[in-house]
């Protein structure tokens, strides 16, 4: 039954009116919460499995099985008697043919960064040039000083600066190609450019461990053979037709898959929570606040749906969008139960969110407190489509189960699950399937997509609510200063 979930205790009759002036009663965050059964949400996961299957194996951008998810969300979303659109835009299509770095004849990994021009199928070999650490590692042209660059692949460490800028700097200096060094442990990958940036070299990331040993080879050969495609790409948007406008609450999941896999975890998920929560709300609710649904193309290339949809907003639009929820990734098979820290409790990364992150936060932890659940703490690290809205300073906040970073000891007593492996495995890979999806975890996390949308359909205000009004334009203005 959709739209089900907004009959909260009984029905209310106005004294003296006849059945037929029923008032609607209004949403309660809870009722809707159970509404959303895990037997929906998986029946949308099986359909866009059934997609991918049918279209190569995939739902990425440009794909026939992108536009048979966008046609499959967009008709449910029409069925149930919302208004939807779908809006288009240009994005480029970045691929990865071949990465090979060898190092005085042996090989090392190495990852192609997003956007990176290509080697060629054969590659780049010369001396090396290590750019000394410092505390603008390659992001100034003094950085160069002294040193012969010219024909050389140059090793840089990551910080302080972009990517780009690392690149830019590198590419002035004559530089063949650029190896960027990771400052974590592990190898530096899902790392990128930007569209925008207009590179001229080719760039790969490396660990860090491997920088002593690149440092003293007499050459190496580097091969990042990539592919870069202009494309156009949709998504799909769809609002109540009750409730403030100028209060609107978005509700918003990444729609497209890599390449490399159907995409059900990363990201059917977040979809198919986002997509039952629309459906048993309804089109027409009793809620105070709009509520807008928005199913993100082109994220997996750089959240390039999400950003594009923001940045052609005017001014006052961006205003009128109270906060958004993002839902990225909420079945995954070693799962955590992780919140957004918008409050940087855990003073990992980055800073706190935008003023009114923090009683998102509490708001999601709660619901999970009530079922018994404690969460954990996940960062603002600007992987996912909340990027380009806490940009503009609107608050932001989510659910999240886990994607290829490694379950510690303390988690792993906390939630269960193995220890010392990624939260979930299957991470843009062919494996992540229905098969891969913890159903306990996704029910949880599903259900706190739709309490979340009905506790801020209701009210923005109380000490979890956002600024409202003329506060809502100072501390938007202060925070992207």
């Amino acid at each position: 039954m959709r739209g089900a979930a907004l009959i909260a205790a009984g029905v209310l009759l106005t004294a003296g009116c006849s059945e037929a002036e029923v008032e609607t009663p209004p949403v309660d965050p809870a009722v809707l919460a159970d509404a959303v059964e895990l037997d929906a949400v998986m029946a949308h996961l099986t359909e866009l499995e059934r997609i991918a299957g049918e279209n190569d194996g995939n739902r990425s951008l440009g794909t026939p099985g992108y536009d048979a998810s966008v046609d499959y969300v967009a008709g449910a979303l029409r069925d149930a008697g919302f208004d939807v659109q779908t809006p288009e835009f240009d994005t480029t299509l970045f691929a990865v043919e071949n990465e090979q770095l060898t190092v005085d004849g042996e090989p090392m990994g190495v990852s192609a960064l997003g956007m990176s021009p290509s080697t060629g199928p054969e590659g780049r070999t010369a001396r090396v040039v290590r750019i000394a650490p410092d505390d603008t590692p390659g992001c100034e042209a003094t950085d160069y000083d002294g040193v012969d660059a010219a024909g050389a692949v140059v090793i840089v460490d990551r910080g302080v600066c972009t990517f780009a800028v690392k690149e830019q700097v590198a590419a002035e200096r004559g530089a063949a190609a650029l190896l960027v060094a990771n400052n974590e442990d592990g190898p530096l990958d899902a790392a990128g450019l930007g569209a925008e940036s207009n590179p001229r070299i080719p760039v790969g990331g490396v660990a860090g461990a491997d920088a002593e040993r690149l440092s003293a080879a007499t050459s190496v050969t580097v091969t990042l053979q990539t592919r870069t495609e202009d494309r156009k790409s949709r998504n799909v948007i769809a609002q109540t037709r009750t409730g403030s406008t100028d209060d609107v609450v978005v509700v918003g999941a990444h729609l497209d898959s890599v390449p490399e896999g159907p995409g059900i975890n990363d990201n059917g998920t977040g979809v198919a929570a986002v997509l039952e929560t629309a459906l048993q709300l309804g089109s027409e609710p009793d809620v105070t606040n709009a509520v807008r649904f928005a199913f993100w193309g082109a994220e997996e290339v750089g959240l390039v749906g999400s950003t594009k949809y923001v940045e052609s907003l005017s001014d006052e639009e961006r205003l009128d969008i109270a906060l958004y929820l993002n839902f990225d990734m909420l079945g995954s098979p070693n799962a955590g139960y992780l919140v957004f820290d918008g409050d940087d409790s855990d003073s990992v990364g980055e800073g706190p969110g935008p003023e009114g992150s923090a009683g998102i936060e509490r708001t999601f932890a709660q619901f999970f407190d009530e079922r018994g659940i404690e969460v954990g703490g996940t960062d603002f690290d600007g992987r996912s489509d909340y990027g380009p809205f806490v940009a503009f300073g609107i608050p932001a906040g989510g659910v999240f189960t886990g994607a290829d970073d490694v379950k510690t000891p303390e988690q792993a007593d906390l939630w269960g699950g193995t220890a010392d492996q990624p939260f979930d495995p299957n991470y843009h890979t062919p494996e992540d399937t229905l098969a891969g999806i913890d159903r306990e975890a996704f029910g949880a996390a599903a259900a706190a997509v739709a309490y979340g949308t009905a506790v801020y359909a209701n009210s923005i205000d109380g000490p979890d609510g956002v600024p409202t009004g003329d506060q809502r334009a100072e501390v938007r203005a202060e925070f992207t200063e």
